[in-house]
């Protein structure tokens, strides 16, 4: 499977034929992107991240990585960094997973690939004005629990 380039004019999100997410109400065999609101779900949980972000959110990178990998989350994954948390991946594809660095506000960029995505999207956040913005344009949104509960454990 070719690797996800956001930076590509005519990249369109949801490009290969995978199995979708159980229990999203969205058939199986069904184009679908995983899209990450990486602050949000690095910030569900009191874990201490305030203390180093770059570090919370490369170790939750890692664990979707690893997620990803396994076949446990569909395929393609875009996982959107903002802020200080920039810091702790660079962009890239590896192991199914794509990292963008949001130019401003993470939001912005989650609702364009959103956007270009529309009912082909699956959006992991608790923010419920991105939420909106997503759905108005026909995607899906969960929780960070959903994502959570398919990883493994923190170290």
């Amino acid at each position: 499977m070719p690797a996800l380039n956001v930076r590509e004019p005519y990249w369109r999100p949801g490009t290969a034929w995978l199995p979708c997410p159980k229990g999203l109400g969205v058939p199986a065999r069904t184009l679908t992107m995983l899209l990450i609101d990486t602050a949000n779900v690095v910030g569900s949980r009191p874990t201490g991240w305030w203390r180093d972000r770059a570090g919370a959110t490369r170790q939750l990178i890692d664990r979707v990585r690893a997620a990803t990998a396994n076949s446990e989350l569909p395929r393609p994954v875009v996982m959107v960094l903002e802020g200080a948390a920039r810091q702790g991946m660079d962009e890239g594809q590896a192991d199914g997973v794509e990292v963008v660095h949001a130019p401003r506000r993470g939001d912005d960029t989650l609702a364009v690939l959103a956007e270009a995505g529309a009912e082909d999207v699956v959006l992991v956040s608790a923010d419920r004005a991105l939420g909106e913005r997503v759905r108005r344009a026909g995607g899906k949104v969960v929780g960070p629990d959903w994502l959570l509960a398919r990883l493994a454990p923190e170290r």
